[in-house]
């Protein structure tokens, strides 16, 4: 049996089984989207009061020129992050999203990084804490490799201004801070890399089963329900059905056993799949029975087809030693655009077609020799 494919996409299923993002992961992100743009929002109105000398002596610091400046860039990348929040809130599924959410990381750390030094070097508050929220960004989006990258950015920045401040920077343990981080680092970024190899656990989950909901076990075709469902989504197209049966088969099966029977119907639906044109669909029915839908495609065009497939099909196939040939009946019906017929009506009509098919044939069953293996 063939494996279940990680992409489901194959030539005999064009509508294919969704393969996006876990819905979970997309509402998670939206999360963290929609916290970061008020945490950021917070942040720059806080920044526009205190230019404002709202919050704290503005007019009585020396270094204004400065701070002004200072405060500006702090404004215009917290404004260019949460455009870039917006953008990853609304597309969370999206090509751009790790690299925009790099980018916030990115601007984030610079902020924190410019208030933690201005407080620390003039004013009496202790403000190095402030260094954990571009870490725990850097994990929420990044997991633990983004978490412990921004913990080395802010450490560094930290400790380059800690030693070339000297005695205008308050007092503080310097080892202490950077391990402090470092815990935080670990724990936030291992948490975010534990629940995204949950998610993708999840993903794979949900993909496998989707697959095994809408395709034949044996084979790997598409089943009754994902055939009604191509059906439903081509009504009212131009349309022809062929259904085809085995002629031989269960002489075989009972002959060499089901597991050469099995082989024999998983290789017949390797060979229609392959031999179908993009966009057509072929699935299997049960038993020996196959079905073909083909859109868009008038009676000779299906002939032609059809006698491909007949061809195809009739070819010898080795399994197991056995050298085994079987040969088809093929029925098809035929729907003109705009027409109401249902695949139920085109599928009984096709049925009828084929055993008429198969009765109008001289009988031919299976052939089939064991094939002993070589001794030289």
């Amino acid at each position: 049996m063939r494996a279940i494919p990680q992409t489901i996409t194959d030539a005999t299923d064009p509508v294919s089984v969704s393969t996006g993002p876990e819905p979970s992961l997309l509402r998670r992100r939206r999360a963290v989207e929609a916290a970061t743009f008020v945490s950021r929002g917070s942040g720059l109105l806080a920044t526009v009061l205190y230019l404002a000398g709202w919050l704290g002596a503005f007019d009585s610091r020396p270094q204004q020129p400065q701070l002004v400046a200072g405060c500006l860039v702090c404004i215009a990348v917290m404004a260019a992050g949460n455009v870039l929040a917006l953008i990853n809130f609304r597309r969370p599924g999206g090509p751009r999203y790790a690299a925009l959410s790099a980018c916030q990381v990115a601007g984030d750390l610079v902020v924190m990084s410019a208030i933690v030094a201005w407080f620390q070097v003039y004013s009496e508050m202790t403000t190095w804490p402030g260094l954990i929220i571009p870490i725990v960004g850097g994990a929420l989006r990044h997991r633990l490799p983004g978490a412990l990258l921004a913990w080395a950015a802010t450490s560094t920045v930290f400790a380059v201004m800690v030693i070339t401040s000297g005695d205008h920077v308050v007092r503080v343990d310097l080892p202490f801070a950077i391990a402090v981080h470092l815990f935080v680092a670990l724990l936030s970024g291992t948490q975010s890399s534990a629940f995204d190899r949950q998610v993708k656990e999840l993903d794979a989950t949900r993909l496998a089963l989707q697959y095994q909901a809408s395709h034949d076990a044996l084979t790997g075709l598409p089943n009754r329900a994902r055939i009604a469902e191509y059906a439903d989504r081509h009504a009212g197209r131009e349309m022809t059905v062929l259904l085809l049966d085995l002629n031989g088969f269960k002489k075989v099966n009972d002959t060499l056993g089901h597991a050469v029977g099995d082989s024999l119907r998983r290789e017949v639906g390797h060979r229609l799949s392959t031999g179908i044109r993009a966009g057509d669909m072929a699935g299997r029915l049960g038993g020996d029975e196959f079905v073909v839908l083909l859109p868009d495609t008038d009676p000779v065009a299906a002939a032609e087809l059809s006698a491909r497939l007949r061809t195809e099909i009739g070819r010898p196939m080795t399994i197991d030693g056995h050298e085994v040939s079987v040969r088809v009946s093929i029925g098809a019906a035929y729907r003109f655009a705009a027409e109401p017929t249902s695949l139920a009506a085109l599928t009984a009509e096709a049925d009828a077609a084929m055993y008429r098919d198969k009765t109008s044939r001289i009988p031919e069953s299976a052939a089939h020799r064991t094939t002993l293996p070589s001794t030289a």
